[in-house]
């Protein structure tokens, strides 16, 4: 179908402004880019009743967290949540909107978490950053209201990819026990060579382009790519993975490797969900002050959440 009326809005606007994709600029400009339009399209942070932020000790130094709370009696179910920027672009400010959206519509505590970036910072470090996190929510959590029986991870695009990641690593290390994994527009596989991939090209959008500029910065080894922690969906084995909700965009190059991932899951014997939105781009989701699709993401999300996160953890 042809681009939503409101993402074809934002499409000419960006044609009118002759924005330059993010690929033709300096890392300086591009990370800035990225987050003013970002921030631009979210449309005003909703409250939360408290913010929290903190440091604590990652793998290659102290690393950023930011605990959102909403309103409501607890413990509260708890989501870790990765911001997207393809591993190269990106902080918490970036995920800020989202979290913020999802903390009161889902009513969980919402974590943040602060992670290296590439090229500075290649594979393996964001992963590992990302559940070095997962662990600190998990010993954490009840200090902000949260149960750490009750948790969840989820992400954009890039922090899609790394929260399938940190899902593998934490089945594989035997914890921390998750009971669904928010995968939004993820990274799968960095050989997809998918109709997708091939069909979007338009500068003005997320393109093929895009995607290989950031697993170049990502990758200092091309042979990485076939590791499942940058590649998930080349991973041996997906039983035994939190079900997941794979939300995906049909004008995405990213469109056709999450859907894989999805049915891949489904394949393994993990329920797996997937909804593909019609008529906007990538990144449609941090869109929500601009697209009313970006607002039925959301809350998509957060039901899917909401109803996840019911239920206690099994023990052991």
């Amino acid at each position: 179908m042809p681009l939503d009326p409101q993402m074809q809005a934002l499409y000419d606007r960006r044609a009118q402004q002759q924005v330059r994709p993010l690929y033709t600029m300096t890392l300086a400009e591009a990370r800035a880019a990225d987050l003013a339009a970002i921030q631009a399209d979210a449309g005003t942070p909703e409250p939360v009743a408290e913010v929290h932020e903190e440091q604590f000790a990652g793998p290659g130094g102290p690393l950023p967290v930011r605990v959102y709370r909403p309103a409501g009696e607890g413990p509260l179910p708890v989501l870790v949540y990765f911001f997207g920027g393809g591993w190269t672009l990106g902080s918490l400010d970036t995920g800020d909107a989202i979290c913020r959206s999802l903390a009161n519509a889902a009513g969980c505590l919402t974590i943040a978490v602060g992670y290296r970036l590439a090229p500075e910072n290649p594979f393996p470090a964001a992963p590992q950053d990302c559940f070095a996190g997962v662990l600190w929510a998990a010993e954490h959590a009840a200090r902000f209201g949260g149960d750490p029986s009750r948790l969840a991870v989820g992400g954009d695009s890039a922090g899609g990819n790394l929260a399938a990641a940190v899902s593998l690593m934490a089945r594989d290390a035997g914890g921390p026990g998750l009971l669904a994994q928010l995968l939004v527009y993820p990274n799968t596989d960095c050989l997809a060579d998918t109709p997708s991939r091939r069909e979007n090209t338009d500068p003005l959008l997320f393109n093929d382009k895009s995607v290989q500029w950031y697993w170049d910065n990502y990758l200092t080894d091309p042979d990485d790519g076939h590791h499942p922690l940058a590649s998930p969906l080349r991973a041996p084995d997906h039983s035994g993975l939190p079900p997941a909700l794979v939300l995906t965009a049909e004008y995405d190059p990213l469109r056709d490797e999450g859907e894989a991932y999805a049915a891949r899951l489904r394949e393994s014997g993990v329920p797996a969900e997937t909804v593909r939105y019609p008529g906007v781009a990538h990144g449609f989701f941090a869109m929500a002050g601009s697209l009313d699709a970006g607002r039925a993401a959301i809350e998509h999300a957060a039901n899917y959440l909401r109803t996840s996160l019911a239920a206690t953890a099994p023990k052991g």
